[in-house]
């Protein structure tokens, strides 16, 4: 059985200590060889977008998010949340590369996988 972890990241700059735990959590298990897959929701929607992560504050004793984001990219997946992107008046072409837009019901697929643990933030 493979170990996976699903983390739903539903906040943004409103709560920037919540976001950086979410990451955080994220670029660990993606550096311990976990397979990883993120998925931005709300607010941090924006994070998919080049440059934004980079915008968002360095937190004290903290890993900047556009670093953390990097980690899970290059080791893990990074997804956003269909009705997220719309209301954003976001498409594929808006976004880092790597990261792709998907909807609850893949959502709902990799969160019931064998193996698989899931987190929000």
């Amino acid at each position: 059985m493979t170990r996976s972890l699903v983390i739903k990241v539903t906040a943004g700059a409103e709560a920037p200590e919540r976001t950086n735990q979410a990451l955080t959590v994220a670029a660990a298990a993606a550096a311990a060889g976990v397979a990883v897959s993120v998925w931005l929701t709300g607010e941090s929607a924006w994070f998919a977008v080049p440059g934004k992560a980079e915008e968002f504050p360095v937190l004290p004793h903290a890993t900047p998010v556009s670093d953390l984001l990097q980690v899970v990219l290059s080791g893990g997946r990074v997804t956003l949340c269909t009705q997220c992107a719309a209301r954003r008046g976001l498409t594929e072409a808006d976004l880092i590369e790597g990261i792709r837009i998907a909807g609850a019901p893949s959502f709902v697929e990799e969160v019931t996988r064998e193996g698989a643990q899931a987190l929000v933030y």
